[in-house]
């Protein structure tokens, strides 16, 4: 099967592609976008990989679905297309790195400078329906997204983990956590964030100190 995908992808994913969930899962996003109004467009359901190739994945951020608001899902995790009012996550987000690393609250809310860096920003589902959070679940792209975080926890070594909220953590589970460096933490969403749950967990300078340590170069948050 042709997926259009960053090349170093697929060769990692190569055996993944040709799975008959995989095909099942193209068929019903084709239909899906060919029918409705689906997020992210049809170019950009693989920018998390195609932003941050295989050989360059230095840090790993879990998201669930994608964004359902008309302009909104790029493809990264919690990232918006410039000119779109920050969601109250990706503002909590903001909120941490500014009282974490004491610098300026970002002014845009696409991550892709991220993503260029070696940020994999991956949500366990790439696609969704207008207006209907959750409507491409458990159609087989937690499968393939659980086949990437295998992938990169088994062939690289020194990839630095951030699960934010259950969610993640249970995503996450079976991440090697003898030569990957796992942080956890409550999710950025209000009603995390509200009782405590993410403020002052320091992710941002605590990954940039690690990488400083192993010699790969921090992150400009």
């Amino acid at each position: 099967m042709l997926i259009k995908i960053h090349s170093t992808w697929h060769d990692q994913l190569s055996d993944e592609f040709e799975k008959p969930y995989f095909e099942q899962l193209i068929g019903f996003v084709k239909s899906e976008y060919a029918s409705k109004t689906c997020f992210p467009n049809g170019n950009q359901i693989f920018a998390a990989f195609d932003h941050c190739p295989f050989d360059n994945v230095k840090v790993v951020i879990i998201g669930q679905d994608p964004y359902h608001g008309f302009g909104q899902a790029n493809g990264l995790c919690f990232s918006v297309n410039d000119g779109i009012a920050f969601p109250p996550s990706l503002i909590n987000i903001f909120k941490e790195i500014e009282a974490d690393l004491k610098q300026p609250f970002p002014r845009s809310g696409n991550l892709e400078r991220w993503a260029d860096q070696g940020v994999l920003l991956l949500n366990a589902t790439l696609t969704v329906r207008e207006s209907e959070a959750g409507s491409h679940q458990n159609q087989g792209w937690e499968t393939f997204t659980d086949a990437v975080i295998q992938k990169v926890s088994e062939t690289k070594d020194n990839v630095v983990f951030l699960l934010w909220g259950g969610f993640a953590k249970k995503k996450g589970a079976k991440i090697n956590r003898d030569k990957h460096y796992v942080l956890e933490t409550g999710h950025p969403s209000p009603l995390s964030a509200n009782r405590g749950l993410w403020f002052g967990n320091k992710h941002f300078s605590k990954t940039n100190a690690y990488l400083q340590s192993i010699g790969r170069g921090e992150i400009q948050w």
